[in-house]
């Protein structure tokens, strides 16, 4: 459970979604920007829930096997994690619209992305038990709330270069286990595929 809400958490990067986050808040009334954000966090959770509870359902509907989907996370955390650490190929979030966000972006896709939502699915498809996969969420989305709704503070103590700091190391780790992953779906494919 510690081990793929590690997992999850840094796939999400809360440390690298603070900048975006105060961004995109700012332009929300200041008196207004904590339930905002407290909404946006739930709306999350519950984004992540479903894709636990009912993402083997949609993969079976899909025809879709379950090495496909550890190997296709892979290649996407690999994707996600390669702008953490090479921030010149990052794609912008930004939104012209200024009114209030809703949903879009900070729940979708800046906290639950196609690496979450990849990762919640494969985690759908696992044997243990299921306390232990809703717990595996509910610790990374409860470890990178605190740190988003702590972020304009943590943005001021830490400063913006120890954040990128944070961002690169954290990139370096998922980079390594997206290989990790990569590596499990291939096996588990050969030993589903051998007679």
């Amino acid at each position: 459970m510690i081990s793929n809400a590690l997992l999850l958490f840094f796939i999400i990067d809360p440390f690298g979604l603070i900048p975006l986050f105060v961004a995109t808040l700012a332009k929300v009334p200041e008196e207004r920007r904590t339930r905002v954000l407290v909404r946006e966090l739930l709306i999350s959770l519950l984004v992540l829930v479903l894709f636990l509870v009912a993402g083997r359902h949609l993969l079976g509907a899909l025809h879709i096997s379950q090495p496909a989907l550890t190997i296709a996370g892979a290649i996407i955390l690999f994707l996600i994690a390669l702008p953490m650490i090479f921030p010149s190929i990052k794609l912008s979030m930004a939104d012209d619209d200024s009114s209030e966000p809703f949903i879009v972006p900070l729940a979708i896709p800046l906290f639950v992305g196609p690496g979450a939502m990849a990762m919640v699915m494969v985690l759908g498809t696992d044997q243990t038990p299921w306390a232990e996969r809703f717990g595996a969420i509910a610790l990374a989305w409860l470890g990178a709330s605190i740190i988003l709704l702590l972020g304009s503070r943590i943005a001021a103590i830490l400063g913006r270069r120890s954040l990128i700091t944070m961002e690169r190391l954290m990139g370096m780790l998922a980079v390594a286990i997206a290989v990790e992953m990569f590596l499990q779906g291939i096996q588990t494919f050969q030993q589903t595929a051998s007679p």
